[in-house]
């Protein structure tokens, strides 16, 4: 989501990448650019797709005219139904960026041969940031189950599809019903690695105090990973400086009158390209033009209640993001060193929105979280 109170652009980080060894004339070139040519086209295939369905909905939104079979439930959820699958080797060899000396190194799993039998979950539960939906996380389901990984999309109340009007919701009981509904339905002693993006983080935090003994693992990706007692919004007042852009980009609604508080935020979709993909594929930047909703207002100023005995409980990993401009990283760090996770990872070279312009690194540091084997009581 960003805020319109502080944002500045982190300092440059320069990476280097060893040459490759391979001859230009190799059959083993050639395959590799076969492979790579298949896999840019399943790509396009996948985002036309998501492209069109977002489309298609936008259009029923301004005609008035949305079919009654979107509304599926109160939880609008995208499962998988991939089945459990040998992982493959990695292809990529690019170097991961790490964070300075005193954050924990990362497991080196990349490039080898992994199974998913026997890991306390294999199933994935994706939460979105403030203004996104499922939609958002199409490249990411699709290398998660082709890992043999089951992930679902959810989209939150008023976000995606959801046909829930974003200016009534007033909570975020109200907001993240449809994640907890899901966790709501998991069987006696089934868990998910729950993952929350921007105020997907708060989200997740409030989900995490009602669902302890449900949840493996909790991933925040530039995401708010919030004291007790914090708010989304509170944690935008711990870095100082302004965001013209983000400010001229902001525009609050007001369904109740001005005279009223705000009911949600709403994005001027041009403007929120420059802080929120700047680093992402034009194609995924369309998508999110066509399919951005506005931001309910309730949750984002609500303080979370937050507990030791549940909330920290549950192992909690951060994937930060180097060239964000909408939480840029001194505010990252800072979110880190007030409420430590576990384990850090930094995702070289990515926008606010990693599922866009670093999809294949994400899924390698998804991967990657999954195979760490629980803790001895």
């Amino acid at each position: 989501m960003g805020n319109s109170w502080a944002c500045f652009t982190p300092k440059g980080v320069t990476f280097t990448k060893k040459p490759s060894k391979r001859l230009p004339n190799s059959s083993s070139t050639k395959r590799t650019k076969k492979k790579d040519e298949e896999l840019e086209f399943d790509d396009a295939l996948i985002h036309q797709q998501a492209l069109s369905a977002a489309f298609l909905f936008h259009q029923h939104q301004l005609n008035g005219s949305l079919p009654v079979n979107l509304n599926r439930s109160t939880s609008v959820v995208y499962p998988s139904t991939a089945a459990p699958k040998k992982l493959p080797k990695s292809s990529s060899s690019r170097q991961r960026s790490r964070t300075d000396h005193s954050l924990i190194q990362p497991l080196q799993l990349v490039n080898k041969d992994q199974n998913i039998d026997g890991l306390e979950t294999i199933r994935f539960v994706l939460v979105h940031g403030g203004g996104f939906g499922a939609w958002c996380w199409y490249k990411t389901i699709t290398l998660l189950e082709e890992s043999g990984y089951r992930v679902d999309a959810v989209d939150l109340a008023g976000s995606g599809i959801h046909t829930f009007d974003t200016n009534s919701i007033t909570s975020l009981a109200q907001y993240v019903k449809p994640l907890t509904d899901i966790l709501e339905k998991l069987g006696d002693g089934e868990k998910v690695i729950l993952v929350g993006h921007d105020f997907g983080g708060a989200c997740i935090s409030y989900a995490m105090e009602l669902f302890p003994s449900k949840i493996s693992k909790a991933i925040f990706i530039a995401a708010a990973m919030l004291s007790s007692g914090q708010s989304f919004l509170d944690m935008f007042s711990q870095q100082t400086g302004s965001n013209d852009l983000m400010q001229q980009a902001q525009k609050f609604l007001y369904t109740n009158g001005k005279d009223q508080p705000p009911t949600a935020i709403g994005l001027d979709k041009e403007l929120v390209k420059d802080f929120l993909f700047n680093q992402s594929p034009a194609k995924d930047v369309a998508l999110s033009l066509v399919s951005m909703r506005p931001i309910p207002f309730g949750p984002v100023i609500e303080k979370l209640s937050l507990s030791d005995a549940h909330y920290g409980s549950i192992r909690r990993f951060y994937i930060g993001t180097p060239e964000d401009c909408a939480i840029p990283v001194a505010l990252q760090e800072n979110i880190i060193n007030t409420n430590p996770p576990e384990q850090v990872f930094w995702l070289k070279g990515s926008d606010h929105a990693p599922f866009f312009s670093r999809p294949q690194s994400l899924n390698k540091i998804l991967v990657e979280i999954s195979q760490i084997p629980p803790k001895q009581a």
